[in-house]
This record gives C-alpha cells, sequence and structure tokens, in this order.
C-alpha cells in the first residue's frame, strides 16, 4: 500500500507599518506567527513579509522599536518620508504596488489610522488582494482629522475588520458593513504592553532622570491642530507652564514639535520644571507612563494604555475615536482651553480621578485571535 504523501501548506501574509503606532501593534502578531510556524511541524508554515513605508523616518520614531520589541528587520523599506497628505500617500501606493507584484500575498495586513494605512489598503483592494485591518470602527466623527478619513476608507474597502472594542463595531455596522466581515478581537496594543511588562519595569528611566514615582506628570504633543497653530500651542503650553508650578512635567518632545516651539518662540518661556526629552523608545516611555501622577496628550494609543494601566489621562482634543477609554476608562476629553486644562490637570494632581475599568477582550490575546481568524480565511 503506497504511503500517502503530505503536502505543505505555505501562506503568505504581507504587513504594513509605517509609523510609531504600527510597530507596537504589529510586534504581538510577528510573535504569533512565528510560535505558529515553530509548532506546525512543518506542514503549514505562513511566510510573513514586512513592508515599513518609512513615513516615520526618525530613528527614535521608528528604528529603535524594532530593536526594542524583537521585530525582525523589514523585508522592504520603501523610504517615502515626508510631505503633503496627497504627496505621501501617493509615494506609497506607487512604491507598494509593485511589492505586491513581486510578493503576490494571501492577505495584505494593515493596522491603524495613519497615511501608509489608506494607501496600502487601497493599492492592495485594486489589485484585487484581500486586505485585513487591525484597529477598525474607530471614530472619532470629525472629517477634517486626515486619520478619520483614513478610518472610514480603510474599513470601506477591507475584508476583514478586526475591531478593538464593542463601540468600534458598533460603528461598522450602522456604516452596513457586512457582519460577517467584522470580528471583535480585544486591543492588540496592550498585548505588547502585557508582553513586555517585565521590561518596562525594569527600565531605569526614572533613575536617569532623577525622578520618583508619581512625582511628575508626562506630556506628548504632535497633533497638526496642536502644534502647527500657533494659538493653540502658545496656549496648551501656558497651562503646562501654570500646572509646573505644583508638579514637575516630562515632556518627550515630537521633531515637529519640538520645530514648531522654536518657530514661535516658545522653547525659552517653558518652565524650568518642565523637563524636555528628546522622543523616547517604547520601553522607557511606558515605565514613565507608569509611573506617573498623570497624562496629557494629544495621541490615540497613548489613552488606550493609560486606560489599561490605570494613569489619569487628559486628552488635549476635542474628540476621540477611542470613547471607551472616556466611557469605561481612565481618559477625559479635556480640549485645548487653557483653564480647562489646569482645571482637570489640578483634579488629576489631587487625585480626584475616577478609577476607570479595563475594557472587555483587553487581555494579552488579541494577536492570538486575529492570527487565527486569519488562518480560517486565507
Amino acid at each position: 500500500m503506497n504511503a500517502v504523501r503530505m503536502e505543505k501548506i505555505s501562506k503568505k501574509i504581507l504587513t504594513v507599518v509605517g509609523a510609531r503606532p504600527n510597530f507596537i501593534k504589529v510586534a504581538p502578531l510577528v510573535k504569533r506567527i512565528e510560535e505558529f510556524n515553530a509548532r506546525s511541524n512543518g506542514q503549514v508554515s505562513i511566510k510573513h513579509i514586512l513592508v515599513h513605508t518609512g513615513q516615520h523616518y526618525d530613528y527614535n520614531l521608528s528604528k529603535v522599536f524594532f530593536e526594542e520589541l524583537s521585530i525582525p528587520a523589514p523585508d522592504v523599506y520603501l523610504g517615502v518620508g515626508s510631505g503633503t497628505h496627497a504627496e505621501q500617500t501617493a509615494k506609497i501606493m506607487l512604491a507598494f504596488e509593485k511589492e505586491l507584484i513581486r510578493f503576490n500575498p494571501d492577505t495584505v495586513v494593515v493596522v491603524g489610522d495613519v497615511n501608509s494605512t489608506l494607501a496600502c489598503a487601497l493599492t492592495a483592494v485594486k489589485a484585487r488582494y484581500p486586505v485585513a485591518h487591525i484597529e477598525a470602527g474607530l471614530r472619532c466623527y470629525d472629517k477634517a482629522l486626515p486619520e478619520e478619513v483614513n478610518r472610514l476608507l480603510t474599513d470601506a474597502i477591507s475584508d476583514l475588520l478586526f475591531a478593538p472594542d464593542e463601540i468600534a463595531v458598533a460603528n461598522l455596522k450602522k456604516e452596513n458593513i457586512d457582519e460577517n466581515r467584522i470580528f471583535l478581537v480585544g486591543n492588540i496594543m496592550i498585548d505588547c504592553l502585557i508582553e513586555n511588562k517585565r521590561k518596562i519595569e525594569n527600565s531605569q528611566i526614572l533613575r536617569k532622570l532623577d525622578l520618583t514615582p508619581k512625582n511628575y506628570a508626562v506630556l506628548t504633543l504632535h497633533r497638526s491642530i496642536n502644534v502647527d497653530e500657533e494659538d493653540n500651542l502658545k496656549g496648551i503650553l501656558r497651562a503646562v507652564n501654570h500646572l509646573s508650578e505644583e508638579i514637575k512635567i516630562v515632556f518627550p518632545v515630537h521633531p515637529r514639535t519640538f520645530k514648531r516651539m522654536k518657530e514661535f518662540g516658545l522653547v525659552d518661556s517653558l518652565s524650568s520644571n518642565i523637563l524636555l526629552l528628546e522622543p523616547l523608545g517604547y520601553i522607557e516611555f511606558l515605565n514613565l507612563v507608569k509611573n506617573s501622577k498623570f497624562v496629557m496628550t494629544d495621541s490615540g494609543g497613548l489613552q488606550e494604555e493609560t486606560t489599561y494601566l490605570g494613569i489619569p489621562c487628559l486628552t488635549l482634543r476635542e474628540t476621540t475615536e477611542r470613547p471607551i477609554t472616556v466611557t469605561l476608562g481612565t481618559n477625559e476629553i479635556v480640549g485645548i482651553k487653557e483653564e480647562n486644562i489646569i482645571h482637570w490637570g489640578r483634579k488629576a494632581l489631587h487625585d480626584e480621578w475616577k478609577k476607570g475599568n479595563i475594557p472587555y477582550l483587553w487581555d494579552g490575546k488579541t494577536s492570538s485571535r486575529i492570527l487565527q481568524i486569519l488562518m480560517k480565511h486565507i
């Protein structure tokens, strides 16, 4: 009797990254793919192709995250750099199309809401490659924000939509997206935080900066409406100066933010109790956040990380695409008016803050759920 010959099955998943939040979200999925291949005994394997568009090209906003999170070097680096939204999106599409043809993947995975996300999703769909979107369904309902446009369009054309929470699922259903394409999987950023918990706890950043836990606050600013408009940036920094009279403020400064601060003559106006830093890597920054009294930010991901860590978060925006961090977590939308920032900052400073809870499925297993669904649908 002839032996049955087992045919090896190989699938190709191409994942796109372009900016800092993407690296954090992709790292757990890369590890799950490596684990899957190690368990498969060679019968079923996944060929993973990582494409870095180069949307963030500063070392501390890119390469350091690959090193800290043990992400393999990208198979392709497109190196598109900066430009207007149209220029950057067009350059990514032109370069990415060539890589699609070269690798011919079974599925293209995009994450988040940056220009790379939409550009690569649109290119893939037009070339008839299935697209999976991690972090689908987030909405702030303000189309003046380019990220909102990227989110809406990417979700509309994606084949598999991986939602981080129930609110995101409800948003997708309201947009009449086929429910068979929607999957509630949890928050993949929390996977990264949990997997790196020991590294984060062992970071020596507080010792290096001569800080003690809960005796400082953290500030981050990078969104165009806050840093490119002079009056807005001045008002925010006046409020931060005011709060710095009561607590030290640690401010890792985004390169574009620092450029604008210099242009507007604001660097020298900062209090001596505001500590300006170069952008930090993931491990040091999360240790800084974990041990802070409170955080002031216009970041999306940081709203989620503070909710998981139980740290008060003042979001310096008028809207958020992550409302579950407000309704369930430790986040408050305080806007950018000087008096509001001071009011909420004082509440956090004096422990007049809600406790918050961790949302459903933010449990460190999101990447496993995503890979299981991908393998089922490829």
